[in-house]
Formats: C-alpha cells, sequence, structure tokens
C-alpha cells in the first residue's frame, strides 16, 4: 500500500545490513534491524486497538527504540506527539489533553504521575525508560518483526509539534507526510548528503531538528548516525574520526571550541558543520574557522515549517545571515501591518510558502487564521530583512521588537554593538515598561571573564555607534542567559525578571 513518508524514508532499507546507528557502547544498529523493530512497535501499536489517524504522545529519554516508535507511527499511520522529557505532570496534561492522544509513552518512572493524567483524557499508558525497557517493549518482543503498511496519503498528518508557548498556550504544528518529506528531499540536495555520510546526532529527538531535519535526512540518503543520547563533548571528540558531518546548535560549537583537544586534525575529514535553532555570535563562527578551517554553516527554520533557508553549501557561507531560501521555498518581507512586501534591505516580518509549510494549528482555527494566509504564506513573527545579495538576516522576534518614545527598536542591532565589547561574551536585549517612553531597552550582559565590566564606560562606547534612542536605559550582568532545550534565548523570562527596574 502507499504511504510515501515511510516508504521512502523506511520501506526502502528492509533487508538492507548497512549500518544506520553507531551506538557509544560499541553496538551498531543495521537499516534492517531498525525497521524490523520499528515494525514490532507497529503491532503493538495496533494491539493495543489504535487506528490510523490516532495520536501517540511520546515522552521519553532518546534511544534507538524511542527513535523506532517515530517510525512505528509512520507505517501505523499514526500522528506521532514527541515530548520534551523535561515537561511537568500539567504540561502534560495539556499536551495530552488538547491533541486526544489515544496513547501515552512515559518513562518507568513518572508512570505514577502520569496514568491519572492520561485517564483523564481517556488515553492508555505504556513506559519505555532512556534505554528502550519498559511496557511497550516487553510486549512488542511477543509481536512480528513485519507490519502490513497503512495506505497514507502526502496531505495526511504524520505528526504534531507543539511551539514552545513563550505567549500563551502551546500550539500543536500539524505536519503532513508531505510537509516532511519535502524538506527532507531538499536538503539532501542541497547539503549533499549521500550514504557514505555519517552524521554525529548528539541533538534531542522530540524536536524538529534532530527527529525531521537530521534523522529524515540520514534515512532519505542512506547514511549512519552516531546516535549520542545527549551532548557531550568529550563524546563528539571520540566519534568525530569516524563522522563526516555535524549538526547542532550554537552550544556544540562553543563548547567544542573550549576543549584543547578539539583541534583542525581532528576535523579534517569532516564536509559539513551545520548550526541552527539559535544565532551563531560572529565571534564564534570565526574562531571556528580559525581553528579549523572550517565555515558552520548557518540555516533557518522553525517548528510550522522545518527548513526555510541555508547558506549555501558551495559558495560564501555569511556569518550572521541564515542565507537563501530553499529550492521551492518562497520568502518575503512584509510590512507587520499592511502585510505589504517590502523593498529589498527593509526589515518586516518574514514571511514564507512551500510544500514545508505546516496545516495549520490544531483546534485553533482563529489562530491559523492569523498566522496562515489563504494564499499559503505563513506568518512566522520573526523579523527579518533580505541583503543586496540576497541573504536572509533574522534580526529578532516580533514580539521581542522594542518601541521606546514612538522609535522601533531591533534588538539584534543593538546586541551586535555590545558583543563587540571587550569583556563581553554575549549579550540580550529586551524591553522594559518605562513611565516616559512606554518600553525602554536594556541590555542583559555576560561577560567573558578577561576583564571586569566597567558599565559606565561601556555605555558611553555603544553611544558612538548607535543612536541615542537605541542605547539600552541600563545594563545589567548575569552569569548566564536563560535558554530553552534548543539553545535560544529566553527573553520572555528576562522580561519577567527585569519588568519592575524602572519602577518608581
Amino acid at each position: 500500500m502507499p504511504n510515501p513518508l515511510y516508504d521512502a524514508l523506511f520501506g526502502r532499507h528492509i533487508g538492507q545490513n548497512t549500518p544506520f546507528l553507531i551506538l557509544p557502547d560499541g553496538r551498531t544498529i543495521t537499516h534492517d534491524q531498525f525497521i524490523r523493530s520499528a515494525a514490532r512497535y507497529a503491532n503493538a501499536f495496533s494491539d493495543k486497538g489504535l487506528t490510523a489517524g490516532d495520536r501517540v504522545a511520546v515522552q521519553v529519554g532518546k534511544s534507538p527504540d524511542a527513535l523506532a516508535l517515530y517510525a512505528a507511527c509512520v507505517q501505523a499511520g499514526l500522528v506521532f506527539l514527541p515530548l520534551n522529557p523535561g515537561y511537568t505532570a500539567s504540561e502534560v496534561d495539556y499536551f495530552v489533553g488538547n491533541s486526544g492522544a489515544r496513547l501515552l509513552v512515559c518513562d518507568p518512572a513518572d508512570v505514577t504521575e502520569l496514568t491519572p493524567v492520561a485517564a483523564a483524557a481517556g488515553a492508555a499508558v505504556e513506559t519505555m525508560d532512556n534505554t528502550g525497557r519498559g511496557t511497550l517493549r516487553d510486549l512488542a518482543a511477543t509481536l512480528p518483526d513485519t507490519f502490513d503498511t497503512v495506505d497514507r496519503g502526502a496531505e495526511d498528518l504524520a505528526a504534531f509539534l507543539y511551539t514552545s508557548g513563550t505567549t500563551g498556550r502551546s500550539k500543536g504544528a500539524m505536519l503532513s507526510q508531505r510537509n516532511l518529506l519535502s524538506n527532507a528531499e531538499t536538503l539532501v540536495d542541497v547539503w549533499q548528503f549521500t550514504k557514505a555520510d555519517v552524521l554525529l546526532h548528539a541533538l534531542p529527538i522530540f524536536h524538529t531538528h534532530g527527529l525531521f531535519v537530521a534523522t529524515n535526512i540520514m534515512l532519505l540518503s542512506g547514511g549512519a548516525m552516531v546516535f549520542l543520547p545527549k551532548l557531550d563533548i568529550d563524546q563528539l571528540i571520540r566519534f568525530m574520526p569516524q563522522a563526516t558531518a555535524l549538526m547542532g546548535v550554537p552550544t556544540f560549537y562553543t563548547r567544542l571550541l573550549g576543549s584543547d583537544d578539539f583541534t583542525a586534525g581532528l576535523t579534517a575529514h569532516m564536509r559539513l558543520f551545520i548550526s541552527g535553532s539559535a544565532p551563531l555570535l560572529a565571534e564564534t563562527h570565526k574562531q571556528f574557522e580559525e581553528r579549523t578551517g572550517h565555515r558552520i554553516l548557518e540555516r533557518y527554520g522553525m517548528t510550522e515549517t522545518n527548513m526555510n533557508t541555508s547558506n549555501p553549501y558551495d559558495g560564501p557561507r555569511r556569518g550572521g545571515t541564515v542565507g537563501t531560501p530553499l529550492p521551492g521555498v518562497e520568502l518575503k518581507i512584509c510590512d507587520p501591518d499592511t502585510g505589504e512586501t517590502l523593498r529589498q534591505g527593509e526589515i518586516g516580518v518574514v514571511e514564507v510558502r512551500g510544500p514545508n509549510v505546516f496545516q495549520g494549528y490544531w483546534q485553533m482555527p482563529e489562530k491559523t487564521a492569523a498566522e496562515l494566509r489563504a494564499d499559503g504564506f505563513f506568518i512566522t513573527g520573526d523579523l527579518g530583512l533580505i541583503d543586496e545579495d540576497g541573504y536572509v538576516q533574522i534580526v529578532g522576534r516580533g514580539k521581542d521588537l522594542i518601541i521606546s518614545g514612538g522609535y522601533n527598536i531591533y534588538p539584534k542591532e543593538v546586541e551586535q554593538v555590545l558583543d563587540d565589547q571587550p569583556g563581553v561574551l554575549e549579550s540580550a536585549v529586551i524591553g522594559v515598561a518605562h513611565g516616559d517612553l512606554g518600553e525602554a531597552p536594556v541590555g542583559v550582559l555576560v561577560a567573558d571573564g578577561s576583564r571586569d565590566l566597567d558599565l559606565e564606560a561601556l555605555s558611553q562606547t555603544v553611544a558612538q555607534s548607535l543612536a541615542r534612542f537605541k542605547c539600552p536605559r541600563k545594563l545589567v550582568v548575569v552569569d548566564a542567559l536563560p535558554r530553552n532545550t534548543m539553545g535560544k534565548v529566553q527573553k520572555n523570562l528576562l522580561r519577567e525578571t527585569y519588568a519592575d527596574l524602572f519602577k518608581g
């Protein structure tokens, strides 16, 4: 039976005894072994009474078995809903209830707390720990290692991914088979992945980056993955001689640079380093190239769209940009109020359209209508511009825009100036309520430890580079910026922390 996503990613590997997952303990799981494991889980889902279109919520640690649950859902026509293991019971309660999941797979350590959560939503519970052991594997072990693939079409849903929910309740982005497959096909082509590639995989698999970018690409290309349970710099360095590519967030690269064992010789055979999910500092770009001779490739994507743009594989990779739109993806910069397309070089809201763009938010028609235009363009909420060479620059989130005294301030512009100052490792600029200006910019700084920061002198230096209305009214120093699991700075938390800074 036709099932485009399963056939392209998984079914083609049946009987292939080529390496797929290389594990830290020395074991290797072949493509065929992985597909047969997934088929057992598909049988387990069927045994539990799940049918095409049902949702399966999965909150477990990263393991080959956890990844096999994704393949099993695709083969059985189920909608895969991966959840961050760090979510609390109350958060899981929302996701399971909102999605209408029929089954929740959780860690055995959480089953007592989550069983009533699942029961309230009418969902069954099975367990799986971070080694793959649990009641679900016990059930699957008794079942056949083949499964009659469920017929699905390109527009049928394959997954829900819930947005981070920094403003209001998280939204369930509905991703179809076509959304996932088209993006993987494009990325395999533009990043030139083949069956000869070995990807260092240290990303989580509850997020689009580690699951639908990294994993789908390697399944489609037929290559292998060094499958690490989490970011461990020593493990990355240990396995790098076996690899050809690495996908990571900026933290991967800053920590690699912090190790004396990370050398040019170690990376000599590597062909590609990719970074995303958060902006890479210009200094990191520079240091990485000086250390290794490799220039990191930055790209731009999001939960609702997978990848939208990329710096070129062949051609200039420009720090501070996310490259150009991927083949088949249209991107424009629009006025946030009128929706009109702006001229090149002007800052506005990024909108994208293409086969990668999701189908809408689950059970939220008003939110869908507000963010997904009738003509198919998705209003990303990101602020950006297209430069004279056609490269896209992301300058911040729309909600991060600061309007001070009637003037628009784009935090990225101020952060770039602050980051360039001696003694500053990185910065985040936020808008804080101000009695006179409405809101005023505040710079939150992390020191690099090379010197004591003289904030008054720093303010005077910044004032030489920026118009007065853009200059932070206050600078504060913190040990570290709050980040989510993918490395993005959580400015909403900073705004909460410093909400009363100008009161009184």
